[in-house]
């Protein structure tokens, strides 16, 4: 099976900056994504990227702040979060897929990112 696992998160300043981390470990994964879920709220996509690391793909409220990547050596994808703000407060959560479709089907347990006004 496979295992991935969140790192990186924290608390910050409005306008500062994190790095998430998802580390994968066990057979091989595909394309990868990172999703968030607030407080009362649904979980909803953030950004993802295309296994090769080709193509990348951002929800309407991140583009332009994150960035999303992949090290596949390394076996590892990355969210660099800038320019933060109070309502990118979540859970964030990394996913994979075991194809090249983009039907997720491994989770990771989450990171809290916490941002103070």
């Amino acid at each position: 099976q496979v295992q991935l696992v969140e790192s990186g998160g924290g608390l910050v300043q409005a306008g500062g900056s994190l790095r998430l981390s998802c580390a994968a470990s066990g057979r091989a994964v595909y394309n990868m994504g990172w999703f968030r879920q607030a407080p009362g709220k649904e979980r909803e996509f953030v950004a993802s990227i295309f296994w090769s690391g080709t193509r990348t793909s951002y929800a309407d409220s991140v583009t332009g702040r994150f960035t999303v990547s992949r090290d596949n050596a390394k076996n590892t994808l990355y969210l660099q979060m800038n320019s933060l703000k109070p309502e990118d407060t979540a859970v964030y959560y990394c996913a994979a897929t075991a194809d090249t479709s983009w039907k997720y089907d491994y989770w990771g347990q989450g990171t809290q990112v916490t941002v103070s006004s």
